[in-house]
């Protein structure tokens, strides 16, 4: 199981949220690059990057945040966050990005990312953002009337990577990962699921890792590294263990 330290961008800043909303952000660092750097110090081998901002824009804000952690990183850095085209995730992929992160367009245009995903297979994942069951858009502002499992199954056969799913309402509140619902969705879809939202301490690692034979393969942790309530060399090794 992979380990994925989150670096959330916000007008060129390391932060927080929680449940998603702007308003709610902390700031960690003013040097996303050297954020990423700590992160690999400490052993870890992939990151998720997340374009706050351009979440809500619908197109890359951060963008030299991004390209300096890329150029910083030696590991895989994941992104997301307003990549609604193929111009657009076909720019990170040629900067060095592993894998882009696509939640609103695979709503609104799954020939997207099926096109994508054709192309350039294992390197896209499909975000499934959740609030009550129900799948969430535009940097979750917006919920949509489609079922989380109904969304994930569209994909299954597309070639996709692997289906990143948030719980938003456990979202950087440090409740603990909902990991009934993440394995239940793992139960029911054909694909690798990366869980994320609200992992608080190192017993989330260690129940996600129990249940890595359900198709959990990573799991994506922010605050509480940030607030050091989970050390993520600790995490690294109980996620690498058989």
């Amino acid at each position: 199981m992979i380990v994925y330290p989150a670096i959330d961008l916000k007008a060129g800043q390391v932060v927080r949220l929680s449940e998603g909303a702007m308003d709610s952000a902390t700031v960690y660092s003013h040097d996303p690059a050297a954020q990423a750097k700590q992160f690999a110090k400490a052993g870890a081998s992939h990151l998720h990057v997340v374009d706050l901002d351009g979440a809500f824009a619908g197109e890359a804000r951060n963008a030299p945040a991004i390209e300096a952690i890329v150029a910083a990183f030696e590991g895989e850095v994941q992104l997301g966050g307003g990549i609604r085209t193929a111009h657009a995730a076909e720019r990170w992929l040629a900067l060095g990005v592993a894998r882009i992160v696509i939640g609103t367009a695979a709503l609104t245009d799954p020939d997207l990312v099926r096109t994508l995903a054709g192309k350039h297979p294992g390197r896209i994942v499909v975000a499934v953002d959740a609030r009550d069951g129900m799948v969430a858009t535009a940097g979750w502002a917006q919920i949509s009337d489609v079922p989380v499992a109904d969304m994930a199954h569209r994909f299954e056969d597309a070639g996709v990577a692997a289906i990143l799913f948030t719980d938003i309402g456990r979202d950087g509140l440090l409740k603990g990962c909902n990991i009934a619902a993440t394995v239940d969705l793992a139960r029911q879809v054909d694909l690798p699921v990366i869980a994320s939202g609200g992992v608080a301490d190192l017993s989330d690692i260690e129940r996600l890792h129990a249940c890595a034979h359900e198709g959990i393969t990573g799991v994506i942790a922010g605050r509480a590294i940030y607030d050091g309530r989970l050390d993520l060399a600790a995490a690294l090794t109980v996620a690498r263990r058989q």
